[in-house]
């Protein structure tokens, strides 16, 4: 997909909201540092990337759809209503969503990789689950969770027992979490560093963007590419910003 961007605006990236942990007091007040930010970027943002896990766990069925996160998603349309482009990648936490963001909101929705030719530099965006080697039990795992099947049974169970399974499991289980060492681990280990290593053996990419990680870091590459992660907005509430010449990851105060 080509984008042109306006001399006078910019692109911005926020990733790994997962509003609802701890519980929903302390998710309020997250929340509404995150709306403070969607309203300062308003004045100059022509896209906004949503990159994944935007909410802990988010599920839906026919006609329902989580309760709460209204204020976000209010926040969210009045961006969209307003003439900001925004685009949805899910995360490993909101995989299951369908057409509710299509519909209400006109916010496309992807569940794979994507690449943008923005202005003349090339950017590869994706989450970031399951990319690289390794971290095959959680591969493992999202084969089930994408199952057609497994996806069938889960929408038949009463939306409040099939909540607080998921909602346990998300918060308990690591392989769902990634809760994992925050620190970086190094250039051999970490997986999305290898996985656009691998990448720029083919094909010429200036910058790869994700989340997951949950640790904000910008890191050099061959030929001049960038690997981006955006941080979270749990620890960090970081974000990115590219104004067409340069890509920064920024700490919003709020």
């Amino acid at each position: 997909m080509k984008i042109n961007l306006n001399p006078d605006k910019k692109i911005y990236f926020a990733s790994d909201q997962h509003f609802g942990v701890p519980d929903l007091k302390q998710s309020r007040i997250r929340e509404e540092k995150f709306i403070r930010w969607l309203d300062l970027i308003k004045k100059d943002a022509q896209i906004l990337f949503l990159m994944g896990d935007l909410f802990d766990f988010w599920h839906e069925w026919k006609y329902v759809v989580p309760k709460g996160y209204i204020r976000v998603l209010g926040k969210i349309a009045e961006l969209k209503d307003s003439g900001i482009e925004i685009y949805f990648f899910v995360g490993n936490h909101d995989l299951w969503m369908k057409n509710y963001f299509e519909e209400e909101l006109g916010i496309p929705v992807y569940f794979e990789k994507r690449y943008y030719e923005i202005n003349d530099k090339k950017f590869l965006l994706a989450h970031g689950d399951g990319l690289g080697p390794g971290d095959k039990g959680y591969k493992r795992m999202k084969k089930v969770f994408t199952n057609p099947l497994a996806q069938w049974a889960f929408r038949w169970l009463h939306p409040d027992i099939a909540m607080s399974i998921a909602n346990y499991m998300s918060q308990k289980n690591k392989l769902i979490s990634g809760d994992e060492d925050k620190e970086f681990l190094g250039e051999d280990k970490e997986f999305l560093i290898q996985y656009s290593k691998e990448k720029l053996k083919t094909e010429d990419i200036s910058y790869f963007v994700f989340g997951h990680r949950h640790l904000p870091l910008i890191f050099d590459l061959e030929k001049g590419a960038k690997y981006i992660n955006l941080g979270d907005w749990i620890v960090y509430f970081t974000y990115g910003v590219y104004d067409g010449n340069s890509f920064e990851v920024k700490t919003f105060e709020g």
